[in-house]
Protein backbone atom coordinates (compact mmCIF):
# COMPACT_ATOMS: atom_id res chain seq x y z
CA UNK A 1 0.00 0.00 0.00
CA UNK A 2 0.83 3.66 -0.59
CA UNK A 3 3.06 5.36 2.21
CA UNK A 4 1.57 8.82 1.58
CA UNK A 5 -0.76 10.37 -1.10
CA UNK A 6 -1.72 13.88 -2.25
CA UNK A 7 -4.38 15.09 -2.56
CA UNK A 8 -4.95 17.66 -5.07
CA UNK A 9 -7.69 19.42 -4.23
CA UNK A 10 -9.61 21.43 -1.31
CA UNK A 11 -12.58 21.80 0.67
CA UNK A 12 -14.75 18.85 1.82
CA UNK A 13 -14.00 16.40 -0.84
CA UNK A 14 -10.19 17.01 0.38
CA UNK A 15 -11.22 16.18 3.79
CA UNK A 16 -13.15 13.19 2.85
CA UNK A 17 -10.03 12.03 0.98
CA UNK A 18 -7.56 12.55 4.33
CA UNK A 19 -10.07 11.10 6.35
CA UNK A 20 -10.29 7.45 4.19
CA UNK A 21 -6.55 8.08 3.62
CA UNK A 22 -5.77 7.58 7.32
CA UNK A 23 -7.81 4.89 8.10
CA UNK A 24 -5.89 3.04 5.80
CA UNK A 25 -3.38 3.97 7.74
CA UNK A 26 -2.05 6.23 4.87
CA UNK A 27 0.16 9.55 5.17
CA UNK A 28 -1.67 12.71 3.63
CA UNK A 29 -0.43 15.85 1.41
CA UNK A 30 -2.69 18.70 1.25
CA UNK A 31 -1.77 21.49 -1.01
CA UNK A 32 -3.47 24.94 -0.45
CA UNK A 33 -3.90 28.08 -2.36
CA UNK A 34 -2.86 31.53 -0.57
CA UNK A 35 -6.80 31.61 0.09
CA UNK A 36 -6.88 28.47 1.67
CA UNK A 37 -3.86 28.85 4.36
CA UNK A 38 -6.99 28.35 6.98
CA UNK A 39 -8.50 25.68 5.07
CA UNK A 40 -9.85 22.61 6.96
CA UNK A 41 -7.86 20.12 4.44
CA UNK A 42 -4.43 22.37 5.40
CA UNK A 43 -5.02 21.48 9.47
CA UNK A 44 -5.97 17.88 8.83
CA UNK A 45 -3.05 16.32 6.49
CA UNK A 46 0.30 15.12 7.67
CA UNK A 47 1.64 17.92 5.64
CA UNK A 48 0.76 20.80 3.87
CA UNK A 49 2.23 22.59 0.80
CA UNK A 50 1.34 26.13 -0.57
CA UNK A 51 0.92 25.22 -4.56
CA UNK A 52 0.70 29.19 -5.56
CA UNK A 53 -1.88 32.65 -5.08
CA UNK A 54 -5.70 32.25 -4.94
CA UNK A 55 -7.03 31.80 -8.41
CA UNK A 56 -7.83 28.55 -9.49
CA UNK A 57 -5.20 28.74 -12.59
CA UNK A 58 -2.27 29.47 -10.36
CA UNK A 59 -3.32 26.73 -7.86
CA UNK A 60 -5.13 24.10 -8.02
CA UNK A 61 -5.08 23.78 -11.49
CA UNK A 62 -1.45 24.34 -11.67
CA UNK A 63 0.02 21.19 -12.69
CA UNK A 64 3.88 21.75 -12.43
CA UNK A 65 3.27 23.33 -8.87
CA UNK A 66 1.13 20.18 -7.69
CA UNK A 67 3.63 17.58 -8.93
CA UNK A 68 6.53 19.37 -7.38
CA UNK A 69 5.02 18.94 -4.02
CA UNK A 70 4.31 15.70 -4.93
CA UNK A 71 7.82 15.00 -5.82
CA UNK A 72 8.77 17.50 -2.47
CA UNK A 73 7.00 15.39 -0.54
CA UNK A 74 7.74 12.26 -1.60
CA UNK A 75 4.11 11.32 -1.77
CA UNK A 76 3.76 8.05 -4.08
CA UNK A 77 0.04 8.52 -5.70
CA UNK A 78 -2.32 11.68 -6.58
CA UNK A 79 -5.89 11.85 -5.35
CA UNK A 80 -7.84 14.45 -7.66
CA UNK A 81 -11.13 14.54 -6.15
CA UNK A 82 -13.78 16.00 -8.45
CA UNK A 83 -13.54 19.13 -10.30
CA UNK A 84 -10.24 20.70 -11.22
CA UNK A 85 -8.03 18.13 -12.49
CA UNK A 86 -9.81 15.33 -11.59
CA UNK A 87 -11.03 14.39 -15.73
CA UNK A 88 -7.53 16.32 -17.34
CA UNK A 89 -5.32 13.46 -19.40
CA UNK A 90 -2.86 15.78 -20.08
CA UNK A 91 -2.18 15.77 -15.83
CA UNK A 92 -2.49 11.99 -15.85
CA UNK A 93 0.21 11.53 -18.59
CA UNK A 94 2.58 13.81 -16.44
CA UNK A 95 2.14 11.59 -13.47
CA UNK A 96 2.69 8.28 -15.09
CA UNK A 97 6.33 10.03 -16.78
CA UNK A 98 7.22 11.12 -12.78
CA UNK A 99 6.37 8.09 -11.77
CA UNK A 100 3.61 9.24 -9.15
CA UNK A 101 0.05 6.88 -9.21
CA UNK A 102 -2.91 8.61 -10.54
CA UNK A 103 -6.10 7.65 -8.66
CA UNK A 104 -8.38 7.16 -11.21
CA UNK A 105 -8.47 5.86 -14.98
CA UNK A 106 -5.48 5.99 -17.36
CA UNK A 107 -5.12 8.82 -19.86
CA UNK A 108 -6.12 6.94 -22.41
CA UNK A 109 -9.46 5.92 -21.36
CA UNK A 110 -10.34 9.52 -19.87
CA UNK A 111 -9.46 10.95 -23.43
CA UNK A 112 -11.91 8.28 -24.95
CA UNK A 113 -14.61 8.91 -22.61
CA UNK A 114 -14.30 12.77 -22.06
CA UNK A 115 -14.93 13.06 -25.69
CA UNK A 116 -19.12 12.64 -25.82
CA UNK A 117 -19.07 12.23 -29.30
CA UNK A 118 -16.16 9.60 -29.48
CA UNK A 119 -18.06 8.10 -25.84
CA UNK A 120 -20.61 7.82 -27.65
CA UNK A 121 -19.84 5.79 -30.63
CA UNK A 122 -17.66 3.59 -28.13
CA UNK A 123 -21.25 2.82 -26.43
CA UNK A 124 -22.89 2.16 -29.50
CA UNK A 125 -20.53 -0.18 -30.96
CA UNK A 126 -20.92 -1.70 -27.76
CA UNK A 127 -24.63 -2.50 -27.18
CA UNK A 128 -25.34 0.26 -24.62
CA UNK A 129 -28.47 2.29 -25.88
CA UNK A 130 -27.61 5.97 -27.06
CA UNK A 131 -29.80 9.08 -27.66
CA UNK A 132 -30.33 9.47 -31.67
CA UNK A 133 -28.02 12.52 -32.50
CA UNK A 134 -24.96 13.86 -34.47
CA UNK A 135 -22.39 11.57 -35.59
CA UNK A 136 -19.62 13.80 -35.13
CA UNK A 137 -18.39 17.18 -34.30
CA UNK A 138 -20.84 19.90 -35.24
CA UNK A 139 -18.87 23.11 -35.97
CA UNK A 140 -21.43 25.46 -37.99
CA UNK A 141 -25.03 26.71 -37.59
CA UNK A 142 -26.03 25.34 -41.13
CA UNK A 143 -24.97 22.12 -39.92
CA UNK A 144 -26.72 22.23 -36.80
CA UNK A 145 -29.68 23.46 -38.68
CA UNK A 146 -29.32 20.14 -41.28
CA UNK A 147 -29.15 17.69 -38.31
CA UNK A 148 -31.75 19.17 -36.26
CA UNK A 149 -34.54 19.07 -38.84
CA UNK A 150 -33.43 15.23 -39.60
CA UNK A 151 -33.73 13.88 -36.02
CA UNK A 152 -37.16 16.48 -35.11
CA UNK A 153 -37.13 19.40 -32.17
CA UNK A 154 -36.76 19.67 -29.34
CA UNK A 155 -32.99 18.77 -29.63
CA UNK A 156 -30.07 19.55 -26.92
CA UNK A 157 -26.45 21.18 -27.83
CA UNK A 158 -24.13 19.92 -25.43
CA UNK A 159 -19.89 21.20 -25.76
CA UNK A 160 -17.90 18.08 -27.25
CA UNK A 161 -15.35 18.41 -24.37
CA UNK A 162 -17.60 19.74 -22.02
CA UNK A 163 -19.04 19.05 -18.34
CA UNK A 164 -20.21 20.74 -14.97
CA UNK A 165 -23.59 22.10 -17.34
CA UNK A 166 -21.47 24.47 -19.69
CA UNK A 167 -22.25 24.84 -23.18
CA UNK A 168 -25.67 23.16 -23.06
CA UNK A 169 -28.94 24.85 -24.66
CA UNK A 170 -31.98 23.73 -25.10
CA UNK A 171 -33.57 24.31 -28.49
CA UNK A 172 -37.19 23.91 -29.76
CA UNK A 173 -37.53 25.35 -32.96
CA UNK A 174 -35.29 26.61 -35.83
CA UNK A 175 -35.50 29.80 -35.13
CA UNK A 176 -34.13 29.39 -31.41
CA UNK A 177 -31.19 27.28 -32.91
CA UNK A 178 -29.07 30.10 -33.93
CA UNK A 179 -28.50 31.97 -31.46
CA UNK A 180 -28.71 29.02 -28.77
CA UNK A 181 -25.84 27.53 -31.07
CA UNK A 182 -23.40 30.30 -31.49
CA UNK A 183 -24.24 31.18 -27.19
CA UNK A 184 -23.07 27.60 -26.52
CA UNK A 185 -20.03 27.68 -28.75
CA UNK A 186 -19.15 30.80 -27.38
CA UNK A 187 -19.56 29.36 -23.91
CA UNK A 188 -18.00 26.32 -24.11
CA UNK A 189 -14.77 27.80 -25.93
CA UNK A 190 -14.33 29.58 -22.69
CA UNK A 191 -14.84 27.00 -20.64
CA UNK A 192 -12.64 23.96 -22.06
CA UNK A 193 -10.64 25.82 -24.70
CA UNK A 194 -13.01 23.71 -27.49
CA UNK A 195 -16.49 25.11 -28.95
CA UNK A 196 -17.29 21.49 -31.18
CA UNK A 197 -20.26 21.03 -30.16
CA UNK A 198 -22.77 17.48 -30.92
CA UNK A 199 -26.90 17.47 -30.72
CA UNK A 200 -28.93 15.03 -29.38
CA UNK A 201 -32.72 14.96 -29.51
CA UNK A 202 -34.00 15.98 -26.00
CA UNK A 203 -35.92 13.39 -23.60
CA UNK A 204 -38.40 15.08 -22.15
CA UNK A 205 -40.02 14.56 -19.65
CA UNK A 206 -37.21 12.38 -18.62
CA UNK A 207 -35.22 11.25 -15.31
CA UNK A 208 -31.37 11.29 -14.78
CA UNK A 209 -30.26 7.95 -13.80
CA UNK A 210 -26.22 7.46 -12.57
CA UNK A 211 -24.95 4.04 -11.91
CA UNK A 212 -21.55 3.73 -10.18
CA UNK A 213 -19.52 1.52 -10.88
CA UNK A 214 -15.97 0.46 -9.67
CA UNK A 215 -13.08 -1.44 -11.86
CA UNK A 216 -9.95 -2.77 -11.39
CA UNK A 217 -6.46 -3.58 -12.96
CA UNK A 218 -7.64 -7.28 -12.89
CA UNK A 219 -10.65 -6.74 -15.65
CA UNK A 220 -13.03 -7.20 -12.40
CA UNK A 221 -16.34 -4.47 -12.72
CA UNK A 222 -19.37 -4.30 -10.42
CA UNK A 223 -21.83 -1.62 -10.08
CA UNK A 224 -22.94 -0.01 -6.68
CA UNK A 225 -26.71 0.12 -7.80
CA UNK A 226 -28.60 3.28 -9.31
CA UNK A 227 -28.70 7.42 -8.62
CA UNK A 228 -31.31 9.84 -8.76
CA UNK A 229 -30.20 12.84 -10.06
CA UNK A 230 -33.08 14.49 -11.37
CA UNK A 231 -33.74 17.61 -9.36
CA UNK A 232 -31.26 20.15 -10.91
CA UNK A 233 -30.99 23.83 -11.52
CA UNK A 234 -29.56 24.82 -15.03
CA UNK A 235 -28.14 20.98 -15.29
CA UNK A 236 -26.52 21.44 -11.93
CA UNK A 237 -27.68 18.82 -9.59
CA UNK A 238 -29.14 20.05 -6.51
CA UNK A 239 -30.57 16.88 -4.54
CA UNK A 240 -29.71 12.76 -5.20
CA UNK A 241 -31.29 10.10 -4.11
CA UNK A 242 -31.01 6.22 -3.94
CA UNK A 243 -32.81 4.00 -5.26
CA UNK A 244 -35.01 5.74 -7.75
CA UNK A 245 -38.77 5.56 -7.13
CA UNK A 246 -38.84 5.10 -11.12
CA UNK A 247 -36.78 1.90 -11.62
CA UNK A 248 -38.55 -0.82 -10.72
CA UNK A 249 -36.81 -4.58 -10.21
CA UNK A 250 -36.44 -5.03 -14.21
CA UNK A 251 -35.45 -1.66 -15.44
CA UNK A 252 -32.89 -1.50 -12.73
CA UNK A 253 -31.79 -5.11 -13.68
CA UNK A 254 -31.21 -3.82 -17.49
CA UNK A 255 -29.36 -0.21 -16.83
CA UNK A 256 -26.94 -1.79 -14.23
CA UNK A 257 -26.08 -4.31 -16.69
CA UNK A 258 -25.54 -1.59 -19.43
CA UNK A 259 -23.57 0.73 -17.60
CA UNK A 260 -20.99 -2.41 -16.63
CA UNK A 261 -21.04 -3.36 -19.96
CA UNK A 262 -20.02 -0.19 -21.07
CA UNK A 263 -16.98 -0.18 -18.04
CA UNK A 264 -16.05 -2.97 -19.57
CA UNK A 265 -15.97 -1.89 -22.98
CA UNK A 266 -13.77 0.60 -22.75
CA UNK A 267 -11.59 -1.30 -19.57
CA UNK A 268 -12.29 0.64 -17.14
CA UNK A 269 -10.70 1.01 -13.61
CA UNK A 270 -11.27 2.74 -10.53
CA UNK A 271 -14.45 4.58 -9.81
CA UNK A 272 -16.53 6.15 -12.48
CA UNK A 273 -20.45 6.73 -13.33
CA UNK A 274 -21.99 5.96 -16.06
CA UNK A 275 -25.07 8.66 -16.89
CA UNK A 276 -28.56 7.82 -18.57
CA UNK A 277 -31.77 9.32 -19.54
CA UNK A 278 -34.81 7.47 -18.79
CA UNK A 279 -37.80 8.27 -20.82
CA UNK A 280 -40.38 7.62 -18.19
CA UNK A 281 -43.39 7.42 -21.12
CA UNK A 282 -41.54 4.59 -22.95
CA UNK A 283 -39.31 3.01 -20.16
CA UNK A 284 -36.44 3.36 -23.03
CA UNK A 285 -32.58 4.66 -21.24
CA UNK A 286 -30.37 6.71 -23.32
CA UNK A 287 -26.58 6.53 -22.49
CA UNK A 288 -25.47 10.63 -21.86
CA UNK A 289 -21.63 10.44 -20.35
CA UNK A 290 -19.65 8.91 -18.58
CA UNK A 291 -17.77 10.54 -15.52
CA UNK A 292 -14.27 9.41 -14.93
CA UNK A 293 -13.85 10.10 -11.50
CA UNK A 294 -15.56 10.25 -7.78
CA UNK A 295 -19.09 12.08 -8.11
CA UNK A 296 -20.07 14.61 -5.49
CA UNK A 297 -23.07 12.19 -4.80
CA UNK A 298 -21.02 9.36 -3.88
CA UNK A 299 -21.91 9.09 -0.21
CA UNK A 300 -25.62 7.90 -1.14
CA UNK A 301 -24.27 4.75 -3.04
CA UNK A 302 -22.04 4.17 0.05
CA UNK A 303 -24.50 4.28 2.73
CA UNK A 304 -26.97 1.38 0.53
CA UNK A 305 -24.27 -0.26 -0.83
CA UNK A 306 -21.70 -0.60 2.33
CA UNK A 307 -18.95 0.14 0.33
CA UNK A 308 -16.21 2.74 0.30
CA UNK A 309 -16.13 4.23 -2.57
CA UNK A 310 -12.92 6.57 -1.86
CA UNK A 311 -11.18 3.56 0.07
CA UNK A 312 -11.91 1.26 -2.63
CA UNK A 313 -10.05 4.09 -5.47
CA UNK A 314 -6.91 4.02 -3.49
CA UNK A 315 -6.57 -0.06 -3.45
CA UNK A 316 -7.82 -0.13 -6.90
CA UNK A 317 -4.81 2.30 -7.53
CA UNK A 318 -2.28 0.14 -5.54
CA UNK A 319 -3.23 -2.70 -8.31
CA UNK A 320 -5.60 -4.64 -5.40
CA UNK A 321 -8.72 -6.57 -6.86
CA UNK A 322 -12.04 -4.90 -5.81
CA UNK A 323 -12.54 -5.85 -2.01
CA UNK A 324 -16.09 -6.97 -2.89
CA UNK A 325 -17.81 -8.99 -6.03
CA UNK A 326 -20.90 -8.25 -7.31
CA UNK A 327 -22.52 -11.10 -5.52
CA UNK A 328 -21.34 -9.62 -2.07
CA UNK A 329 -23.20 -6.11 -2.47
CA UNK A 330 -26.74 -6.00 -0.65
CA UNK A 331 -28.50 -2.78 -1.50
CA UNK A 332 -30.13 -1.64 2.11
CA UNK A 333 -32.80 1.25 2.81
CA UNK A 334 -33.03 4.70 0.68
CA UNK A 335 -30.08 7.40 1.15
CA UNK A 336 -30.58 11.33 0.06
CA UNK A 337 -27.96 13.64 -0.23
CA UNK A 338 -28.49 17.48 -0.33
CA UNK A 339 -25.58 20.03 -1.38
CA UNK A 340 -25.63 22.56 0.82
CA UNK A 341 -24.26 25.94 -1.11
CA UNK A 342 -23.34 29.30 0.31
CA UNK A 343 -25.73 31.26 -1.89
CA UNK A 344 -28.58 33.30 -2.15
CA UNK A 345 -31.75 31.31 -4.23
CA UNK A 346 -33.93 34.44 -3.47
CA UNK A 347 -31.54 36.75 -5.69
CA UNK A 348 -30.82 34.21 -8.67
CA UNK A 349 -28.70 31.86 -6.52
CA UNK A 350 -26.00 34.62 -6.21
CA UNK A 351 -22.65 33.48 -4.68
CA UNK A 352 -22.42 34.53 -0.52
CA UNK A 353 -18.38 34.25 0.47
CA UNK A 354 -18.18 35.43 3.83
CA UNK A 355 -16.79 34.77 7.58
CA UNK A 356 -19.11 32.10 9.13
CA UNK A 357 -19.97 33.40 12.55
CA UNK A 358 -21.27 30.25 14.42
CA UNK A 359 -21.95 26.82 12.91
CA UNK A 360 -23.96 23.84 14.52
CA UNK A 361 -23.89 20.64 12.06
CA UNK A 362 -26.79 18.48 12.59
CA UNK A 363 -25.80 15.16 14.16
CA UNK A 364 -26.84 12.26 16.38
CA UNK A 365 -29.13 9.32 15.11
CA UNK A 366 -28.40 6.56 13.22
CA UNK A 367 -27.62 7.07 9.06
CA UNK A 368 -26.61 10.66 9.19
CA UNK A 369 -23.35 12.40 7.85
CA UNK A 370 -22.44 15.53 7.01
CA UNK A 371 -19.80 16.18 4.54
CA UNK A 372 -18.05 19.40 5.43
CA UNK A 373 -14.55 21.59 5.98
CA UNK A 374 -16.41 24.28 7.87
CA UNK A 375 -15.79 25.59 10.86
CA UNK A 376 -16.83 28.63 13.64
CA UNK A 377 -14.46 31.24 12.33
CA UNK A 378 -13.47 30.42 8.95
CA UNK A 379 -13.95 32.58 6.30
CA UNK A 380 -15.44 31.00 3.06
CA UNK A 381 -13.17 32.64 -0.05
CA UNK A 382 -14.86 34.17 -3.11
CA UNK A 383 -12.67 31.95 -5.89
CA UNK A 384 -13.98 28.41 -5.93
CA UNK A 385 -16.86 26.61 -6.21
CA UNK A 386 -20.08 27.59 -3.69
CA UNK A 387 -20.96 24.52 -2.41
CA UNK A 388 -19.60 24.20 1.31
CA UNK A 389 -21.54 20.75 3.05
CA UNK A 390 -23.34 18.21 2.00
CA UNK A 391 -25.96 16.48 3.95
CA UNK A 392 -26.78 12.83 3.72
CA UNK A 393 -28.91 10.73 5.71
CA UNK A 394 -29.88 7.02 5.34
CA UNK A 395 -33.31 5.18 6.17
CA UNK A 396 -35.17 1.90 6.36
CA UNK A 397 -36.69 3.24 3.37
CA UNK A 398 -37.49 6.59 1.65
CA UNK A 399 -40.13 7.98 3.66
CA UNK A 400 -37.74 7.77 6.95
CA UNK A 401 -35.34 9.04 4.88
CA UNK A 402 -36.97 11.81 4.09
CA UNK A 403 -38.27 12.47 7.11
CA UNK A 404 -34.41 12.20 8.80
CA UNK A 405 -33.63 15.11 6.11
CA UNK A 406 -36.00 17.45 7.40
CA UNK A 407 -34.62 16.88 11.18
CA UNK A 408 -31.62 17.58 9.52
CA UNK A 409 -31.89 20.50 7.90
CA UNK A 410 -33.92 22.37 10.69
CA UNK A 411 -31.37 21.90 13.21
CA UNK A 412 -28.57 22.77 10.63
CA UNK A 413 -27.52 26.60 11.52
CA UNK A 414 -24.88 28.72 9.74
CA UNK A 415 -24.37 32.39 10.95
CA UNK A 416 -22.63 34.54 9.03
CA UNK A 417 -23.46 34.20 5.48
CA UNK A 418 -26.35 33.28 3.11
CA UNK A 419 -26.98 29.44 2.63
CA UNK A 420 -29.39 27.86 0.56
CA UNK A 421 -30.82 25.10 3.82
CA UNK A 422 -34.11 26.75 3.75
CA UNK A 423 -34.42 26.43 -0.14
CA UNK A 424 -33.25 22.55 0.35
CA UNK A 425 -35.52 22.06 3.18
CA UNK A 426 -38.63 23.48 1.36
CA UNK A 427 -37.34 21.48 -1.73
CA UNK A 428 -37.30 18.15 0.14
CA UNK A 429 -40.70 18.78 1.55
CA UNK A 430 -42.23 19.63 -1.66
CA UNK A 431 -45.33 17.07 -1.94
CA UNK A 432 -44.31 16.56 -5.35
CA UNK A 433 -40.89 15.06 -4.09
CA UNK A 434 -42.45 13.56 -1.32
CA UNK A 435 -44.23 11.50 -3.31
CA UNK A 436 -41.13 11.08 -5.76
CA UNK A 437 -43.49 12.54 -8.90
CA UNK A 438 -41.20 14.84 -10.84
CA UNK A 439 -38.47 14.76 -13.39
CA UNK A 440 -35.16 16.78 -14.89
CA UNK A 441 -37.60 19.63 -15.11
CA UNK A 442 -39.44 19.70 -12.11
CA UNK A 443 -37.15 22.04 -10.19
CA UNK A 444 -36.83 24.79 -12.97
CA UNK A 445 -40.10 25.01 -13.99
CA UNK A 446 -42.27 23.60 -10.88
CA UNK A 447 -40.91 24.79 -8.01
CA UNK A 448 -38.41 27.39 -8.46
CA UNK A 449 -41.33 29.71 -9.56
CA UNK A 450 -43.26 29.12 -6.57
CA UNK A 451 -40.64 29.14 -4.29
CA UNK A 452 -39.74 32.44 -5.54
CA UNK A 453 -43.62 34.26 -5.91
CA UNK A 454 -43.49 33.33 -2.03
CA UNK A 455 -42.15 36.86 -1.25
Amino acid sequence: MFNKILIANRGEIAVRIIRAARELGIETVAIYSEADKDALHVALADEAICVGPARATDSYLNMNNILEAAIATGAQAIHPGFGFLSENSKFVGLCEEMNIKFIGPSAEVMDSMGDKINARDRMRKAGVPVTPGSEGEVYTTDEALAIANEIGYPIMLKASAGGGGKGIRKVSSAEELIPAFEAATAEAKASFGNGAMFIERMIYPARHIEVQILGDSQGNVIHLGERDCSLQRNNQKVLEESPSVAVGASLREKITSAAVMAAEAVGYENAGTIEFLLDEASGNFYFMEMNTRVQVEHPVSEFVSGVDIVKEQIRIANGEELSVKQEDVHFKGHAIECRINAENPKFNFAPSPGKIQSLYLPSGGVGLRVDSAMYAGYTIPPYYDSMIAKVIVHGENRFEALMKMQRALMEFDVEGLTTNIDFQLELISDPHVIAGDYNTGFLGETFLPEYLKED
